[in-house]
């Protein structure tokens, strides 16, 4: 199977207009699509009423996100292999219902590891949406229609995780936890339906299960799901202090071997890394790992900062957060148009360094911070992540021949996953140690003697002089709190500091992409 571009003519055929049907179509699984990857981060506001409501401790109720993560980051380059065997329309078709059964059945659960199971179930099943249709856009459309579809596709991969804490906060606010989960079931059922009805992409070949390599995916699914729990568990568990991070590191870099074995040498690989070749593929995948970092980190600090340091609930967290949301659909359309008309390196450098410019303005923040502060990092964040999306499929995803595309499209979107997963693993990692130090830092500076310490103390002290005996410990423990935060503060700082200079590195990076040549007039899609 070749992955360069030549084979261009193996594309759909042009046309004059998009075909209304296979718009329609294509619009209802992109929906699917976006109940998959919003249900990532739409539990991420309301982890503590889940907690409360299924009698969950601290360490469990966080495995109601890392199970989806793990299972979703199993199917996700699977679906290439079972999109070819049983078709577009088949794989989606069950993905969409078995998703939509499994929301149903998370808002049944009654302890947390009835959740846990229903989680990760509705991650493996519901993942087979998300590469389907990315490999749908390029397969089903020819190449001068992609600067309509790709903003579409580029708009929901990033703006579902970004609103997902807002429409989370919103449910659970008016409603219950359960309905994060009852939410999906009547859009589920119909995009379930209108995929058998309408979607006629594809044939299945079921002849390829007769060759399907059941080593090989239980090597990926060793390799894939045991580093994902390392990046989602290793912070909070110090890492290698942690036998089970020990056990799970080494299952996943044995399992690693075994995968890229069985990659090269299988008849049919579960997981056909050929793509790799294309120079424009494996450098795209390469920025689709660092836009993970800026998509999903950012969508995890904010609401950090907000409920640690502000005080937030998972209300106002939706509200601040829903700015970035507003600047991606905004800036969607136009970044569309300009993927037709510019240099797309040019369009996703200055993607990189409207990233880079966001987060060292955010390098500056206080405990003051608020949401008018926030405002231009969040905009510049939306604004960026389209403009970076878009050109990034389309280089990296836009000039495969058809043959490579369903592969390719779960191998990319598997990079975006797991660059969010390291990104998060990183930023955990530096908050944990840096507000450590800057709290050792903080508290040399606060200690008996010190002029300033001691007025400081004498003020809170005087201020609470209703406590009586009690006002001075309460002075202390109130100086104690205040070191405290202004450690994560800093140490909030730090991490957008690191984040500035890996986005400005990515600027630097851009040329290593190829532009595809101009299309000619009439030519086909790919």
């Amino acid at each position: 199977m070749s992955t360069t571009s030549a084979p261009q003519a193996a594309a759909a055929p042009s046309s004059e207009g998009l075909d209304r049907r296979k718009m329609f179509a294509f619009i209802c699984m992109v929906f699917g699509m976006f109940m998959a990857i919003l249900d990532i981060q739409i539990v991420s506001a309301s982890l503590s009423e889940i907690q409360a409501g299924l009698g969950a401790s601290s360490d469990e109720i966080s495995w109601v996100q890392t199970s989806y993560l793990i299972a979703e980051v199993i199917m996700i380059p699977l679906s290439g292999f079972l999109s070819r065997a049983f078709s577009t329309r088949w794989l989606f078709a069950a993905s969409a219902a078995g998703f939509t059964f499994m929301s149903f059945m998370c808002a049944t659960a009654t302890t947390i590891d009835q959740m846990i199971v229903y989680r990760a179930l509705q991650g493996f099943i519901g993942g087979g949406m998300i590469p389907t249709v990315f490999a749908s856009a390029y397969a089903v459309f020819p190449r001068d229609k992609q600067p309509v579809v790709a903003p579409i596709i580029g708009l929901v991969a990033t703006l579902a995780p970004t609103i997902g804490p807002t429409i989370g906060g919103y449910l659970t606010e008016l409603f219950s936890w359960h309905w994060l989960f009852l939410i999906n079931i009547v859009p589920g059922i119909f995009v379930t339906i209108a995929t058998i009805t309408l979607v006629d992409f594809d044939e299945p070949d079921l002849s390829l299960l007769d060759r399907f390599d059941w080593l090989g995916l239980l090597f990926m699914a060793g390799f894939l799901g045991s580093l994902e729990f390392v990046l989602e568990e290793g912070a909070a568990n110090d890492w290698f202090d942690d036998h089970l991070i020990v056990i799970f590191t080494v299952v996943s870099v044995t399992s690693a071997f075994g995968f890229f074995w069985r990659a090269f040498t299988a008849a049919e690989p579960v997981v056909d890394l050929r793509a790799f070749s294309n120079r424009n593929f494996a450098t795209g995948s390469a920025f689709s790992f660092v836009m993970g970092i800026g998509l999903y980190g950012l969508t995890y600090l904010y609401p950090m900062y907000l409920a640690q340091v502000r005080g937030y609930s998972a209300l106002m967290i939706g509200e601040t957060m829903f700015v970035s949301g507003i600047a991606m659909f905004l800036t969607a359309p136009f970044a569309g148009r300009l993927a037709a008309i510019v240099d797309p390196r040019l369009m996703i450098a200055i993607g990189f360094f409207g990233f880079g410019l966001g987060t060292w303005q955010a390098s500056l923040i206080t405990s003051d911070w608020d949401f008018w502060e926030l405002f231009v990092p969040q905009i510049l964040r939306g604004v960026s992540l389209m403009l970076c999306m878009v050109p990034i499929t389309n280089l990296s995803l836009g000039t495969l021949p058809i043959a490579s595309l369903k592969n390719a499209s779960g191998l990319f979107n598997v990079t975006r996953n797991l660059g969010g997963a390291v990104g998060l693993a990183i930023i955990n990692t530096i908050l944990s140690n840096r507000s450590d130090m800057h709290a050792s830092r903080l508290a040399e500076s606060v200690t008996w003697g010190r002029p300033a310490a001691d007025e400081a103390v004498a003020t809170i002290t005087q201020g609470l002089s209703s406590l009586g005996p009690d006002a001075h410990a309460g002075a202390i423990y109130k100086i104690v709190q205040i070191v405290g935060q202004q450690a994560t503060v800093m140490a909030f700082a730090d991490v957008f500091y690191v984040m500035t200079g890996l986005f400005f590195l990515l600027v630097l990076a851009t040329p290593l992409m190829r532009r595809p040549a101009p299309l000619p007039a009439g030519a086909a899609g790919h």
